[in-house]
């Protein structure tokens, strides 16, 4: 590709970006707190090592060996080595998963926009949960106010992808992620002198083996899996960017650790709040909505406090989302030769449609259920369908293809070459992207089946 990373800091700081996500800041704390703290942290830690850090190693590898967008990345290293053109598919599913992904993920993005605005304009609605759920009740049933949300966090991802990697996705990386890194900073400083960090720091750090169970260990690989952002192939059109100066396994290493640092202080912004208030740690992705206002508007500087964090949780979304955009644009300028600001906008706009699909699934189509006569899914909505397909059919399968890929088809010495490891470590990469990153995909994958 003609477009590059200036260097080693903003290819780390894309990465980051594109890892750091709502699965990070929303989704962390609410998994903590509904798998029993500290031994969940642990499990994650674990899977992210096993699973998690093979698989973006390897995708990086592809992906500045292939120089090009996900699917052509895999094509041009597969017929480089002898191996079958159909890998390619692996990377076209990867796109497709990214965007069906996107659709409903700037939905959920258009609500932190939604909150960061009412917030600030007319501050917290009070101390009676009654109110607090009404007003998060009000913003799921009006599908026009949904829509325009939806439409205008799609519309600035589109903006930052349309000016192009250097100019458009590296720069937004360099001035979100230390806005993020301030306000989580921020905010965890606030909740430790406002709330109770003793029992925040019991919760997380405090092991109880009891707690270490299948379920939880699957939870935890889960989150890991998919919040970092793995196997979509995000991480090989990212590396595609990348010059030889840049030493791919300490970018790896590095957003990994940081996003994991984030994933915490997130919690230690969320907990002590919850904890000094009496609320339920495991109440679900309602903690970020409905829980925290109710502990926010009980403290000093509450509000403004309440609009730094769903600032905080709007950053985190447009930063994942332009990645995810990135990866569909980057297959469509190069297979359909359009124009970077066109295909922006045109996968943007296709994005918005289908993404009308979620919004309507809370009000307008909240009762209609598309495979109702299916026991497992007689109350799933389209959008819950829709997430379905996408985590726990698409990615996997993409994911495991991709690891499948590194580890059999492509040669050792193509890893030893572009990560800069030693024979060791590409052999006990390889054996990992072989056998055990795979499994534990595929488990994980499975874990509803039985949990």
């Amino acid at each position: 590709m003609s477009e590059s990373w200036s260097g080693r800091p903003g290819f780390i700081a894309a990465a980051i970006a594109s890892a750091v996500g709502l699965g990070s800041i929303w989704k962390f704390p609410y998994e903590v707190g509904a798998n029993g703290g500290a031994a969940f942290v642990v499990l994650y830690i674990a899977g992210l090592a096993l699973a998690v850090v093979p698989l973006m190693l390897a995708e990086f590898a592809i992906g500045r060996r292939g120089g090009g967008d996900a699917a052509t990345s895999i094509e041009r290293v597969a017929a480089a080595h002898g191996a079958r053109g159909a890998w390619m598919w692996a990377g076209v599913l990867g796109v497709v998963t990214g965007a069906l992904v996107l659709s409903f993920y700037s939905v959920i993005g258009g609500w932190t926009l939604a909150y960061t605005l009412s917030t600030a304009a007319a501050g917290l609605p009070g101390a009676d949960a009654h109110a607090v759920q009404a007003r998060f009740d009000a913003l799921l049933a009006a599908p026009a106010r949904m829509a325009a949300y939806h439409a205008v966090f799609l519309a600035l991802t589109a903006a930052v992808v349309a000016r192009g990697v250097s100019r458009g996705i590296e720069t937004a990386s360099k001035v979100l992620m230390p806005v993020l890194g301030v306000l989580v900073a921020g905010l965890a400083l606030y909740s430790a002198t406002q709330g109770d960090l003793r029992s925040t720091f019991e919760f997380l750090f405090t092991l109880d083996l009891e707690r270490f169970t299948a379920h939880a260990a699957l939870e935890a690989l889960g989150l890991g899996f998919f919040s970092i952002g793995v196997g979509f192939g995000l991480m090989i059109t990212y590396a595609a960017y990348a010059g030889p100066g840049i030493a791919l396994c300490q970018a790896a290493l590095v957003t990994v650790a940081v996003d994991t640092a984030i994933s915490l202080a997130a919690g230690l912004a969320v907990f002590p709040l919850v904890f000094a208030n009496g609320l339920d740690p495991a109440s679900g992705p309602g903690l970020v909505f409905v829980t925290l206002p109710l502990a926010f508007v009980r403290m000093p500087l509450g509000e403004a406090a309440a609009v730094a964090f769903f600032l905080l949780l709007f950053v985190a979304a447009l930063a994942s989302a332009i990645s995810m955009l990135e990866l569909a644009a980057a297959l469509v300028m190069r297979r359909v030769r359009w124009s970077r600001p066109r295909a922006a906008a045109t996968i943007a706009a296709a994005c918005f449609v289908a993404g009308l699909a979620t919004v309507f699934s809370f009000n307008l189509w909240a009762h209609w259920h598309p495979l109702g006569a299916i026991p497992d899914f007689a109350h799933a909505t389209a959008f819950d369908l829709l997430d379905h397909l996408t985590s726990n059919f698409f990615l996997p399968i993409a994911g495991i293809a991709i690891a499948l890929f590194a580890g059999w088809a492509l040669p050792e010495s193509v890893l030893r070459e572009e990560l800069r490891l030693g024979a060791f470590g590409a052999r006990a990469l390889r054996a990992l992207l072989r056998w055990a990153t795979p499994a534990l995909i595929l488990v994980t994958a499975a874990a509803p089946v039985f949990f």
